[in-house]
């Protein structure tokens, strides 16, 4: 199974990050009401931390700003449960056929590279906030050297003229 499809269907939703119900089921090859009612039997397998159902005002804004759900559940009026990793972890032994076992070896790897990825991402803005603390620091001791140039008094000093001086007959110039 390709980790980008995955990675594509993950979402966060209330700081976690879920897989929907209808993915989910889509990756598995069951019917998304036989998955439900899969995780309905075993309920207690999955509790809060795991499976979360969706808010109308959240489904809404996930419809909104994610331009690849299906367009027939766009409007549906069962709102989609969200599994955390765990909860996908728990649905393997709830989806015994060798399918399910393979996708969730899967979408395990691709939770396992998404945290990889924001823990470089972490590491690289820690290093960019270094770097901002060091070139902060270096401009503000040229800033200090240029005010303290400017600030010192500064007269004209007598200069020789430079070029050719002109006499005349007199040698007056």
């Amino acid at each position: 199974m390709d980790l980008q499809i995955i990675q594509s269907k993950i979402f966060e939703v209330r700081g976690y990050r879920v897989m929907l119900d209808f993915h989910l089921a889509e990756l598995y090859g069951v019917p998304t009401k036989a998955l439900k009612q899969a995780v309905k039997r075993n309920s207690k397998r999955f509790p809060p931390d795991f499976r979360l159902t969706l808010t109308q005002d959240e489904w809404d804004e996930l419809v909104t700003n994610c331009d690849q759900l299906p367009e027939n559940l766009k409007h549906s009026y069962i709102l989609p449960d969200c599994f955390t990793e765990q909860g996908v972890a728990m649905l393997s032994s709830v989806l015994r056929s060798q399918t399910a076992i393979d996708v969730n070896i899967s979408i395990m790897r691709a939770f396992v590279l998404m945290r990889q990825m924001v823990i470089g991402y972490e590491e690289l803005l820690k290093r960019i906030e270094e770097l901002e603390v060091s070139t902060d620091a270096q401009f503000n001791e040229i800033y200090q050297a240029i005010t303290q140039l400017l600030s010192q008094s500064q007269e004209p000093k007598e200069r020789r003229p430079i070029g050719f001086v002109h006499y005349d007959r007199t040698g007056n110039e």
